[in-house]
């Protein structure tokens, strides 16, 4: 008996997976936390399923309590490690169309979870508070209306709607409103990466905005810039250094998606090494914002 609730258990959560995995990871920005509390939800789950199945009348709805809340008691955990995390810090990527995707029994999985957010506004969502943030994924990502994201946070309705108008109005102001479309950011990547490699500074200062911004994650596990590099003399520089360009041994580049937009994966002697987005101005075609990801530890997700 207990075999067969378990198994309509699994059944449930696993319709029920990938709109939790994406509202979690939206909350946490980090794969392994969010399989964290999937687990910690699906235990959960599994352990109301056997005790009181008939009073939840919406699966659905409990499933995405239980994730959400997980979510925010996981967010004190993220708290304190950030604060001894050395060098920049940067969500972890959902990478699509890489050989690992395409042979890995859930790459199926993993091309939904493309559909999260952008990178760049992962990173501004890191600049709200918890809650902010879990009313902001729910509400403006999810489409939940105020009252039910109210109950899903035992909060009242005008709290959260509060809640929203804060969040809302401290993305716009850190977030341009429009982006390059997915054709131009794959073609700008690939001159981008073209110039870096040829060691040509002048045309990597044709790509890159006045204000650019240049942040690498190694989490001081490999040689990386350790603060935010600002201003294109600076980044084309550090770019085409020999520093950087002898970083990665046998170096190939496989272009991809990166949470929903085109990207550049890094792989040295055939292991992945780095994955790298760049955030492009639509009208001018330049870029703002590059994102290096070369901490081992937020790829190993990626190499199956």
């Amino acid at each position: 008996m207990i075999e067969t609730m378990d198994e309509q258990a699994t059944e449930v959560f696993a319709e029920h997976r990938e709109l939790l995995f994406s509202i979690v990871y939206n909350m946490l920005g980090t794969v392994t936390d969010t399989e964290d509390v999937l687990q910690d939800t699906w235990l959960a789950w599994v352990s109301r399923h056997r005790s009181d199945l008939g009073k939840i009348t919406s699966p659905r709805a409990y499933l995405v309590r239980i994730a959400v809340n997980n979510a925010l008691s996981r967010r004190e955990t993220l708290a304190r490690r950030r604060e001894t995390y050395v060098g920049p810090w940067l969500p972890e990527p959902l990478v699509a169309d890489t050989p690992e995707v395409r042979d890995s029994a859930d790459a199926a999985e993993i091309a939904l979870r493309g559909e999260s957010v952008s990178l760049a506004m992962l990173v501004v969502l890191e600049t709200l508070t918890p809650l902010e943030r879990a009313v902001f994924v729910l509400h403006e990502v999810f489409g939940y209306p105020h009252a039910e994201i109210g109950a899903l946070l035992g909060k009242e309705t005008p709290a959260i709607r509060q809640l929203a108008h804060r969040a809302r109005n401290h993305v716009q102001a850190r977030r341009p409103r429009y982006q390059a479309d997915a054709r131009t950011q794959r073609a700008v990547t690939e001159r981008f990466l073209a110039a870096q490699l040829s060691g040509d500074v002048t045309g990597l200062l044709e790509l890159l905005s006045p204000d650019v911004t240049f942040l690498s994650d190694s989490g001081g596990l490999r040689r990386a810039a350790l603060r935010p590099v600002h201003g294109p003399d600076k980044v084309a520089r550090l770019l085409t250094s020999r520093m950087v360009l002898t970083s990665v041994p046998d170096m190939t580049i496989r272009y991809g998606w990166t949470n929903g937009e085109p990207s550049a994966v890094v792989y040295s002697g055939g292991a992945l090494a780095a994955v790298l987005l760049l955030d492009v101005d639509p009208d001018t075609g330049k870029v703002r914002t590059v994102y290096a990801i070369r901490n081992p530890e937020k790829l190993a997700h990626l190499r199956g």
